[in-house]
């Protein structure tokens, strides 16, 4: 079962990251706990992988096995500045925010694109040195526009995410709580594989090992991919893709 995030709606705009994880994706975990034999392993990506640890807090006894894919923990192991200069700019859009209820994905763009500014400019240069009847330009074409295919934020998601994790650092303080309940990794009696890209430009390294030094029964792999490559490079399937599949089937 895939959960994947959508446009919020006229009612989805007032969401929290409680009523997302409490609402839909509890849900989603009860509808497949009752279709299998037993508790299920569940995966997450970047952002997905805190819904799905914050799962896992909250649904230990349904969850056989957590698999965290570039997913931050330490907001302020690396780049504090640029982390806090998020928060910043998401308080700025408060009237923006209350006006539209959400978070446009253009904003959003913006936002992470500053944390490396010239890596824009230098994927763009390397495309215009391609063949463009080659495959590689499809592919690259391909992938730009699953990138830039976002959605926006619900205003109080933008508030949580930018404001509490990279304004204050709430997770890695054991500060971030999802329904009254505070997620504290080392309390997940869960094995987990937490898979740390060692190119990431949009998680720093640090930021994810952290999470894995807090996980009590954690395994940690270091591919030598970047955060978007982990996921839709050449190299992910073997790297990646058929190893957390032989993980998971363990599990």
């Amino acid at each position: 079962m895939l959960v994947d995030w959508d446009k919020p709606g006229p009612d989805e705009r007032r969401f929290t990251l409680t009523d997302y994880i409490a609402g839909p994706l509890e849900a989603a975990l009860t509808q497949a706990r009752l279709m299998s034999a037993g508790p299920i392993p569940v995966v997450g990506y970047c952002m997905g992988g805190l819904l799905a640890l914050a799962l896992a807090a909250r649904r230990a006894a349904d969850i056989s096995g957590l698999v965290l894919l570039a997913t931050p923990w330490n907001f302020h192991a690396e780049r504090v500045a640029q982390a806090e200069s998020l928060a910043r700019a998401v308080a700025a859009a408060g009237p923006l925010l209350e006006t539209y209820g959400e978070l446009p994905v253009d904003i959003i763009q913006a936002m992470f694109s500053a944390l490396d500014p010239f890596l824009v400019t230098r994927k763009f240069i390397h495309f215009s040195q391609m063949d463009m009847d080659s495959q590689s330009a499809l592919d690259f074409v391909a992938l730009e526009d699953w990138l830039n295919d976002g959605v926006p934020l619900s205003g109080p998601v933008a508030h949580e995410c930018m404001g509490g994790w990279y304004g204050r650092n709430t997770p890695h303080q054991n500060i971030w709580t999802v329904g009254g309940k505070n997620i504290v990794p080392q309390d997940i009696d869960i094995p987990s594989l937490v898979l740390v890209p060692q190119q990431d430009r949009i998680v720093p390294p640090a930021s994810a090992n952290a999470l894995a030094e807090a996980l009590p029964h954690a395994e940690c792999r270091n591919p030598r991919l970047g955060h978007i490559g982990m996921v839709a490079a050449s190299r992910a399937k073997p790297v990646i893709w058929e190893p957390m599949a032989d993980w998971l089937a363990q599990h």
